[in-house]
């Protein structure tokens, strides 16, 4: 049975037994700052089972995609482990529980496949639960399963918690005995090889208090609403029913796998004398590869993209892997384009959206595999010149920092600056490498930390909302209300009050403020009441539905429960409606005269100017840049309506609107048309109610923010006009200037430059012959020092210190001993190079006399070497060469 038909068939036996289908998230769409993607069917319905938010549904079904991150260094070694999975769930929110969930779950294990079922063997299934969970355990015997095969395990295996005081309870597992050729008799206790789980259903019974561990807290008591949450593993699933031993030879995986091994010359499995987690080295790399190309794929169509942070970061080492693995296995041409649509057509059955956005999906993937591939050839370059230097230095290893630089700044992976070395019989110093990379996490860390203004702990704004309830929001339609505030936080701890010159944050519960969001700037404006005022400076949603000012108070004081007015500032508000309106009309602009695939992947505006990000592999042409700003302006001209409205989001969907990549969308989301279908997507801002009101459009830049990924700036309104009023003083000018009429001055000035890089050419022409010509006479004139001629030079301002010296080098006679010393002073700090001619014997090689003279530091070869010294006059630095000799 493929996998698309084990999910439907999943989805359809609860949808008939009063189940809602909830469509997966997407992969990075999570609230929760420890979890970079979704790693759990239950994730997105966290909000219900904590009880801060009433589900719209008491009872749900889903197929969710899923990724865990600490599983990728884990990828290969065995036959199970993957970092992308899919879990199929059902859910109860306090409606049925365990005599509910169990037979629900036997009734699809076990049905047979005519009527819809898996058509599992009965006689083969064992049942798991809670030491002391009599009531499930009565449930399964009342099921049909004998005794023998229902296993009472403790707290480590069957009883679940989020890890946090909140619901917590025991669990119920389903196995499947595989037979005996997979291990020992005696259920999964005893063998979970044999007896593989497929299936946990979760009762969330009891709610748990602050512990340190899984099995070290307390019980706090039984909740009074109970909820079910279980989880099936889809791929777990899928190897059962397609009898096959492993994730990998499941119809989402090996076709993968085996278009590399068609690449690369292998064959998958054809390596004798390796156990299931003892794999030969080729069938761990092509599993590396199969995983993590069908990873990329899931993650790139779900709007994540390569960077060096985060998320991206995540993508990219999984991308890395996969290219690596592959040049590693022997094929050194890119890969992406061979393995890419596999995966596609692999997972299409089940996500149709990866067929349809492939175009946008690839671009990103094929450029990052170029880019990767330019990364190693650079590095590969310098790592070699770095082991040929530790080597001559007669070190065993090579330095962390050495290590750290070409992951840090060529993004070269420390795994094969690992492997590479240990090629050419070199250790690496990993505890330097590792103690660098922990300093670069802290500071970013820190940095990070330092950028949160105001940030506070979000219990306290939950705190808020319990006790005043949400924020009565009003920015669509007014610009002034009435508010009295609930709320005063200073360093994230509640106060009474607020004086002159602090910087709070304030909660009202009424606001006519824009909090920041979907790529517009909050607004600004001021508080103004009977005993204070205070300038708005940021507002934000810490929690959904609540709206938090940071305010900087200017005159008197603010106080929780005073009244006052609070009021936005009317000129920045159009100007950032403006500014988002005017996003919109670009997006469907690039989209016009680009094609579909130019997606937007973020945005950024604030009054009078905007900022958008999408999907394309490589520049704009400056014709292509006129065309989209003619198209928007075009619009612009057209007076079209701009119109937002209320719609459930499926029928969004079918109306086409475009939403933002990894977003999560609730139920009820706003649409914002221009000129109907002509620009339709999903968003929550401000914005003008006639195109014409945006006044121009003007790009203002172009440029890549990574690969496959470009960035437009533009300004609008008046910004706009006094933009291109700039550009038309400037063009003035420089027509006067050069007495020239505006349409000659490209011409003229492009012929000025021609002369002035002509010009430059002749000097720096001049320039080395006359540094060749000093190089010969200062040959001429070296001196004999133990029958060794040396020259020693300061060199001249503009002269290039190494220049100079290999100059002087090849001039002096190369079948005799020769050592040449330049030296350049700059304001701290003096720079040395030394050349030797080839007959030189070992014991005066260019590394071994500079680090003599310079105390141990620089590096080079035996014929060149360069460093520095401070503190040391260039004249000092060639006096004590000249003694080494």
């Amino acid at each position: 049975m493929r996998t698309a038909e084990i999910k439907r068939r999943f989805l359809a036996h609860f949808e008939a037994n009063g189940h809602v289908v909830v469509p997966s998230a997407p992969l990075p769409a999570i609230s929760d700052p420890n979890l970079l993607f979704i790693n759990a069917g239950m994730v997105q319905f966290v909000p219900y089972f904590l009880g801060q938010q009433s589900p719209p549904y008491q009872r749900a079904t889903s197929v969710q995609k899923c990724i865990r991150t600490p599983d990728i260094d884990e990828v290969g070694k065995t036959s199970r482990h993957g970092t992308f999975f899919q879990m199929n769930g059902n859910f109860s929110f306090g409606d049925y529980f365990k005599s509910g969930a169990i037979p629900l779950a036997w009734e699809l294990a076990t049905k047979s496949v005519e009527a819809g079922g898996f058509g599992l063997d009965p006689e083969r299934v064992w049942a798991t639960v809670y030491l002391d969970d009599d009531e499930a355990y009565d449930i399964w015997r009342a099921t049909g399963v004998p005794t023998e095969r229902i296993v009472r395990r403790g707290k480590a295996d069957n009883f679940w918690s989020m890890g946090i005081p909140g619901p917590c309870g025991p669990c119920s597992e389903l196995y499947y005995d595989r037979g005996p050729e997979y291990g020992r008799e005696g259920g999964p206790e005893v063998d979970e090889d044999r007896y593989l789980e497929f299936w946990n259903l979760v009762f969330m019974q009891f709610e748990r208090g602050p512990g340190a561990g899984k099995e070290d807290f307390p019980i706090l008591g039984e909740l009074p609403a109970k909820n079910i949450d279980t989880g099936m593993g889809l791929e777990r699933m899928a190897s059962l029913l397609q009898g096959v031993d492993n994730l990998y030879e499941i119809d989402e995986v090996r076709p993968i796998l085996d278009r590399a091994a068609e690449l690369t010359g292998k064959r998958y499995g054809a390596h004798s004398g390796h156990a299931a987690n003892q794999s030969h080295p080729d069938d761990v790399r092509l599993r590396v590869i199969a995983d993590h190309v069908r990873t990329a794929l899931m993650l790139i169509g779900d709007g994540v993209t390569p960077s060096n942070e985060g998320r991206g970061y995540v993508l990219r080492r999984i991308m890395r892997r996969a290219i690596r693995s592959v040049r590693l296995l022997g094929f050194q041409d890119r890969a992406l384009p061979e393995l890419l649509p596999v995966a596609r057509d692999c997972m299409a059955p089940s996500y149709p959206e990866v067929a349809e956005e492939f175009g946008r999906i690839s671009q990103y993937a094929y450029a990052e595999e170029d880019a990767f591939l330019a990364t190693l050839r650079a590095g590969t370059t310098i790592l070699d010149t770095a082991i040929a230097e530790t080597k001559s230095a007669g070190r065993a290893a090579l330095s962390g920092d050495k290590a750290f630089q070409l992951h840090d700044t060529y993004g070269f992976p420390i795994d094969l600056t690992l492997e590479i070395a240990a090629e050419q019989g070199l250790q690496v110093d990993a505890d330097g490498f590792r103690r660098l990379m922990a300093d670069q996490r802290g500071r970013a860390k820190a940095d990070a930390q330092a950028r949160k203004t105001g940030h506070t702990d979000l219990s306290a704004y939950r705190r808020i909302v319990d006790t005043t309830g949400l924020t009565d929001w009003r920015a669509y339609t007014d610009l002034t209300t009435e508010s009295t505030i609930v709320a005063i936080l200073t360093d994230g701890e509640p106060v009474p009050a607020a004086t002159e010159g602090q910087i709070v944050t304030v909660v009202l519960d009424v606001t006519p403020f824009y909090a920041e969001s979907g790529g517009q700037a909050a607004d600004a404006g001021h508080l103004t009441g009977t005993d204070g005022a205070g300038e708005v400076i940021d507002v934000q949603r810490p929690v959904k539905g609540l709206v938090a000012h940071q305010v900087r108070v200017t005159a008197g004081h603010l106080t929780v429960g005073a009244r006052l007015t609070a009021n936005v500032d009317a000129t920045w508000r159009l100007g950032a409606r403006q500014a988002h309106s005017g996003t919109h009309v670009l997006h469907a602009a690039l989209r016009q005269v680009l094609g579909p695939t130019a997606l937007q992947s973020g945005s950024y505006n604030r009054p009078g100017y905007l900022r958008l990000d999408f999907a394309w592999p490589g520049g704009l042409s400056p014709a292509t840049r006129s065309e989209v700003e003619d198209v928007a302006n075009q619009a612009l001209r057209d007076d079209l309506p701009v119109t937002a409205q209320l719609m459930p989001l499926t029928r969004a969907r079918d109306l086409g609107a475009l939403a933002l990549f990894g977003e999560t969308y609730d139920e009820q989301v706003r649409v914002v048309e221009i000129g109907g279908a002509w620009s339709r997507e999903l968003c929550g801002g401000t914005h003008v109610t006639h195109s014409s009101q945006i006044g121009l459009l003007a790009l203002t830049g172009e440029s890549s923010v990574g690969a496959g990924h470009r960035r437009v700036e533009a300004v609008v309104g008046l910004d706009g006009l006094r933009y291109l009023a700039r550009e038309r003083d400037l063009v003035t000018q420089l027509a006067a200037q050069l007495q020239a009429p505006r349409e000659d001055l490209p011409e003229r000035i492009g012929a000025l430059l021609g002369r002035a890089k002509a010009a430059e050419r002749r000097a720096d022409q001049l320039t080395r012959e006359l540094t060749a010509q000093r190089a010969r006479r200062l040959a001429a004139d070296a001196v004999r020092i133990n029958g060794t001629r040396h020259v020693g030079v300061v060199a001249a301002d503009g002269e290039d210190p190494r220049q100079l010296a290999e100059l002087i080098r090849a001039a002096l006679p190369q079948d005799r001993p020769g050592v040449v010393a330049v030296a350049a002073s700059a304001s701290r700090n003096t720079r040395l190079v030394v050349a030797t001619t080839a007959a030189t014997p070992e014991t005066l090689g260019a590394v071994h006399l500079l680090k003599a003279t310079l105390d141990g530091r620089g590096g080079g070869t035996a014929r060149l070497a360069q460093g520095g010294a401070s503190g040391r006059t260039a004249e000092e630095i060639l006096t004590a060469l000249a003694a080494s000799i």
